[in-house]
């Protein structure tokens, strides 16, 4: 379960800006998360929810936002929306697809006081 480790990195983040901002709490934490990062979002809220415990993030509630997974056909040079890495254009058919966008993910916000 690599959300334990996506748990700890995001913990990492908040602790480094909750110092740099002077917050005494973190109350909310937003992520995004692409549809097409590997990330289950139900384990990551549990993982998040055991590694905050004892921290200036301790009863923060997670905010989890979907990105949609996007790609460009090299084929059409058209931007298609994509469930899957492995999928066809549904414009042209065609099978050169390259990622744009989807595939990661990043804290969008961090709110304390």
């Amino acid at each position: 379960m690599h959300e334990l480790a996506l748990a700890e990195s995001v913990l990492h983040i908040v602790e480094t800006t909750a110092k740099r901002e002077s917050l005494i709490s973190v109350q909310e934490v937003v992520l995004e998360i692409g549809e097409l990062a590997a990330v289950e979002p139900e384990a990551l809220q549990f993982c998040f929810g055991s590694v905050v415990l004892g921290t200036v993030a301790e009863g923060a509630q997670l905010r989890i936002v979907t990105k949609a997974g996007e790609g460009r056909c090299s084929d059409c040079n058209r931007t298609i929306w994509l469930k899957d890495r492995h999928l066809l254009c549904p414009q042209c058919g065609g099978a050169h697809i390259h990622l744009t966008g989807g595939d990661r993910m990043r804290v969008l916000e961090i709110a304390g006081k």
